[in-house]
């Protein structure tokens, strides 16, 4: 009887670290902050966003809108955990929000 509930309590401790693990791993893939819209000349070109703190963000899904090099946003991203872009430029992320600084 000790013995399973001693089983029991690792079992569960260990689900718990496990949940805790992954709930962090999430909040630590989403980015936000302010920058600016880029044309980067590079292959065909395409368009980045360089953030105010000095990091390049390679955005999968930026709408057409927002492609205008110079454009002051404020965005909320969120890091792709394929972690690899064909543009070789920048983390790659998703554009969960964004808008424009006026």
């Amino acid at each position: 009887m000790k013995r399973n509930l001693i089983i029991l309590i690792v079992l569960v401790l260990s689900t718990l670290i496990a949940v805790c693990s992954d709930n962090h791993n999430e909040s630590d893939s989403i980015i936000t902050g302010s920058g600016t819209i880029r044309f980067i000349n590079l292959e065909d070109g395409f368009f980045g966003i360089v953030g105010d703190d000095g990091n390049r963000y390679d955005p999968i899904n930026l709408e057409e809108e927002f492609r205008v090099d110079g454009l002051r946003v404020e965005f909320k991203l969120k890091k792709r955990p394929e972690g690899v872009s064909i543009h070789m430029w920048g983390i790659p992320v998703e554009v969960l929000e964004i808008k424009k600084i006026e």
